[in-house]
């Protein structure tokens, strides 16, 4: 009887590189004989097409090629690994690896030094011009082998890793060099095992995107003040905190010559600064107009709103409760329009420590991006425990929160894994996580494709997938597209409301 074909190839063209990923396969956990099979397919591009030309018609499930290779920047050092985004060959074709996001990030989790990149291979050992030429490419790493055994994969999952073995600093043919091959090795063998990994978690999947998500009116309108006044008046532009609690999106507008600072003693006199959408207290913007500051405000509509009802409530003698979280920024914002007249309540047992001079005046607000579950939880028990407590005049909750919680609650209901995209800091995105952990489905927060975990995929079929209010739409093609590496994905879509809102944007941006 004929055995079943092993999920995992790995092609490592040299013996020794063969001999480090078999040894780190079996160091893998939870596995005596990993299933996988490791073949050495010789040094050099004319060996490595003649075992392509056999391996397309061999019956394997993921095919990886492993092996050391010269980084061709100095930002990499002997003993780093490279994963292949995309390996060229000497006539420009180009294998894609879809799924390197995926691998580099469980590669850093495991405690290596692993960056993503384009993998090039060569027709012979490249030194001096040649590499320089190699590096001005975009290539992170030259090799002999890889071009051609990637591409044997098919349609099937392909990834490429190579360990550095030499660098500009430090090439062939030099003192140090068995130093940086030994370091090379050592590395292959350490991410062996999570090449094991990566090959485990490939199979073909079913992703069920979430409608609406991702942007908001209130994102959209803050980015784009930053980006007219970068425009109007050019770099630098100062921004009070970040404009919108993403990483991406912070990180773009820093390269355009946006200066996000926490507070605007950071600012210099008289220079522009933007408030971010978040909103500031009266206090940071007397400050600003105290030092001449070029303030504009890129408060979200909906978060002056709850600012207004705390200052009518206010004025009118009443406690005001604020429903959020403690160190928010829109959250401290708010508590600073009457801080006198307001209390922070994140749960009932905050509501029951209450001590208004007045019961029949109590009245209560809540942060825009809450989980609309937990706010009514907090809000019930104020209106038991207040008979008399005033509601604000419409829901505090931005529409954009409710409709994100709304659509994962149906998507959650139909996956095995719920992926949310958005960063830490972000409110409305942790909301969504909590929304979908309470439906019963495993969820996790995650900034980009690096961060999925390969074992969370582990007999997953079908994942939710959403973004948090303030993550930009491509983080989410960047998700599917890692995991379109993993084998074929079906997209769906379940989508509950279709949103058309857009805010006015300030007068001080406004074309002429």
């Amino acid at each position: 009887m004929t055995a079943a074909p092993r999920p995992l190839l790995v092609c490592s063209p040299l013996r020794l590189e063969a001999w480090a990923v078999r040894r780190g396969l079996r160091a893998a956990p939870g596995t005596g004989q990993p299933d996988a099979t490791v073949r050495v397919t010789g040094y050099g591009a004319a060996r490595s097409r003649r075992q392509a030309a056999a391996l397309a018609g061999e019956q394997f499930g993921a095919l990886a090629v492993a092996g050391v290779g010269g980084g061709l920047t100095d930002g990499l050092a002997p003993g780093d690994l490279v994963v292949g985004t995309e390996v060229r060959d000497p006539a420009g074709t180009v294998t894609r690896c879809a799924a390197a996001p995926l691998l580099a990030g469980e590669l850093r989790r495991a405690g290596l030094r692993a960056t993503a990149g384009p993998v090039v291979t060569t027709d012979r050992l490249a030194g001096g011009a040649a590499r320089h030429a190699l590096a001005a490419g975009g290539a992170l790493v030259a090799d002999l082998e890889s071009a051609p055994l990637a591409a044997a994969a098919g349609n099937r999952p392909v990834a490429v890793l190579r360990a550095v073995s030499d660098t500009p600093a430090r090439p062939l043919l030099r003192p140090g060099v068995v130093t940086g091959g030994l370091a090379a090795l050592r590395a292959l063998r350490a991410a062996s095992p999570v090449l094991a990994a990566w090959a485990a978690a490939a199979g073909p999947r079913r992703v069920l995107l979430a409608g609406p998500r991702s942007f908001c009116a209130g994102v959209e309108r803050a980015i784009e003040i930053v980006e007219k006044v970068l425009d109007q008046r050019g770099a630098p532009v100062y921004v009070r905190k970040q404009i919108v609690h993403n990483t991406h999106v912070v990180a773009g507008l820093e390269r355009r010559g946006a200066v996000f600072v926490d507070e605007l003693s950071e600012v210099p006199d008289g220079a522009c600064v933007v408030f971010s959408a978040h909103g500031v207290s009266p206090a940071v913007r007397e400050e600003a107009a105290r030092r001449g500051l070029n303030a504009i405000d890129a408060t979200c509509p909906l978060v002056a709103k709850v600012h207004a009802e705390a200052r009518r409530f206010a004025a009118d003698g009443y406690l005001v409760a604020l429903i959020g979280h403690a160190g928010h920024e829109e959250v401290e914002g708010t508590l600073g329009e009457a801080p006198e007249s307001m209390a922070l309540v994140q749960t009932a047992a905050d509501v029951a420590r209450l001590r208004p001079a007045d019961p029949g005046k109590v009245a209560y607000l809540m942060q825009t991006t809450l989980a609309v579950d937990e706010a009514a939880d907090v809000a019930s028990a104020l209106g038991e425990r207040f008979p008399a407590a005033r509601a604000p005049g419409s829901d505090d909750i931005c529409y954009a929160t409710t409709n994100r919680q709304r659509a994962i609650r149906a998507v959650a209901a139909e996956s095995d894994l719920v992926l949310v995209a958005g960063s830490a800091n972000s409110s409305n995105s942790v909301r969504l996580v909590e929304t979908a952990r309470r439906a019963g489905t495993p969820a996790h927060l995650i900034d980009g494709p690096s961060d999925i975990q390969l074992g969370w995929l582990a007999g997953v079929s079908t994942i939710g997938l959403t973004a948090g209010a303030s993550a930009p739409p491509a983080v989410v093609e960047d998700i599917i597209t890692a995991l379109s590496g993993l084998g074929p994905v079906e997209v769906a879509e379940r989508v509950i409301t279709t949103e058309n809102i857009r805010f006015s944007l300030p007068k001080e941006v406004r074309a002429q």
